[in-house]
């Protein structure tokens, strides 16, 4: 039997091969045939999700609350030393220093991706702004975004930190950050749906097993990460719950 492996669409484009280099070791840690699909949006993956064609998912934490309740998917690991976080830039020429500098009718440039677009327009709140009273430029990536920056069709970008991070040094130098989120609490997971779940053990020892040898640390470099972390059903619950709030 195979079993079908996904990444939520919002992981860094360096990350691609990563990820491809993951499943093979994934397959070899479970004995298993594990076919790795990578849908190009958000609502595709869902589509797959909803259709019973995902088994396991390293996940975005909009999606985890979905995952977890209507699915029955549990998470397993965390990226350490890991969190999804927001960052709002403009262009060096802009005359915005903060984010209350912002008026409304600002074109902002964001992705699809779901809980930094949440946040995103969360940390707009302070000058007033909401989706309402902007005018939303969705791009297909974040380099996207920033290239939407220096050409100067948006005043305003919402990026990963992580991915505004990895931005080249001469793009950056062509951006200024006005904020960036600390929210520390949220963060991709590695999830398991119930087709795997009389794998769970065998599986997470494996993935806590990968900082301890070359071969694993060289799959984690691959990923961008520096180990796991294990993740109980309370600390689930905790950003799910968190999650909600946010929305709301």
């Amino acid at each position: 039997m195979s079993y079908n492996f996904t990444v939520s669409p919002d992981f860094t484009p360096d990350h691609l091969s990563g990820w491809y280099i993951f499943n093979t070791w994934l397959q070899k840690a479970l004995g298993e045939a594990v076919h790795l699909e990578m849908y190009n949006d958000f609502q595709t993956q869902r589509d797959a999700i909803d259709a019973g064609k995902v088994d396991l998912i390293y996940a975005n934490p909009y999606d985890t609350s979905m995952l977890v309740r209507e699915k029955g998917f549990t998470a397993l690991v965390k990226p350490k030393d890991e969190a999804d976080e927001a960052t709002v830039a403009v262009h060096t020429r802009s005359p915005a220093k903060t984010v209350e500098d912002l008026e409304a009718g600002v074109k902002v440039a964001i992705t699809n991706d779901p809980d930094i677009h949440m946040v995103g327009l969360i940390m707009l709140e302070p000058a007033d702004l909401n989706s309402a009273n902007i005018q939303l430029n969705i791009r297909d990536n974040y380099l996207m975004v920033a290239k939407d920056l220096l050409r100067g069709g948006s005043d305003v970008g919402i990026f990963l930190a992580e991915a505004f991070d990895n931005l080249s040094s001469m793009v950056k130098s062509q951006l200024r950050v006005l904020v960036s989120s600390q929210i520390r609490l949220i963060h991709h997971s590695l999830m398991l749906g119930p087709a795997l779940a009389d794998k769970q053990e065998k599986l997470l020892g494996a993935l806590m097993g990968m900082m301890e040898n070359e071969k694993g640390q060289g799959v984690l470099k691959s990923l961008g990460f520096s180990g796991w972390e294990a993740v109980n059903q309370e600390n689930t619950e905790f950003m799910i719950d968190l999650m909600d709030t946010l929305v709301v």
